[in-house]
């Protein structure tokens, strides 16, 4: 039976500061702004459709939207919202998206980008340790963002249980 999902579009981040999460992605990991639909001052967003739309807070302001490209993909769409009632990026122990995994190649070079961009790394990468996950070279490591949302990034060069459901693995670089 064929699902009526391919697979992730995009994810959505709401962020503090539009401008620095938009270098962040771009210096960390090769984003590419696609386009902007809100910025600052547009007057082209209607608050009360947004508040309907998105659930927010009453009387949250939606300052600025982009979308970012990731290399391969899903997009990144950047929100930046202010409002009286605002709470920290989630724990990975708080209920809902805690985090996302991005695919890395090299490590040494994905956390050195990462933390030049001003991400800051939990650990150092540590062997994929769950038995349906264990192969050669496969590995992972947690960081957060400047803004505080965890992302990790993971490596499985041995082949994973999921990975006939997944295109990564043929999208090397």
């Amino acid at each position: 039976m064929n699902s009526p999902v391919r697979g992730i579009d995009h994810i959505g981040i709401t962020v503090p500061d539009i401008n620095q999460a938009t270098l962040f992605f771009e210096q960390a990991f090769n984003a590419k702004e696609i386009y902007r639909s809100v910025e600052p001052g547009d007057g082209n967003i209607d608050p009360a459709a947004q508040q309907e739309t998105l659930r927010l807070f009453p009387g949250t302001e939606v300052r600025a939207i982009r979308m970012l490209a990731m290399p391969y993909g899903p997009g990144i769409e950047l929100f930046e919202m202010h409002g009286p009632e605002q709470q920290p990026p989630a724990r990975p122990s708080d209920f809902g998206l805690q985090h996302f995994a991005l695919y890395v190649d090299d490590f040494a070079q994905a956390i050195a980008r990462f933390t030049a961009a001003g991400g800051e790394m939990f650990t150092e990468p540590k062997p994929l340790s769950f038995p349906a996950e264990e192969g050669e070279g496969n590995a992972f490591c947690y960081g957060k963002t400047p803004w505080g949302s965890v992302i990790e990034l993971i490596s499985w060069p041995s082949p994973m249980p999921y990975e006939k459901y997944t295109d990564l693995r043929r999208w090397k670089p």
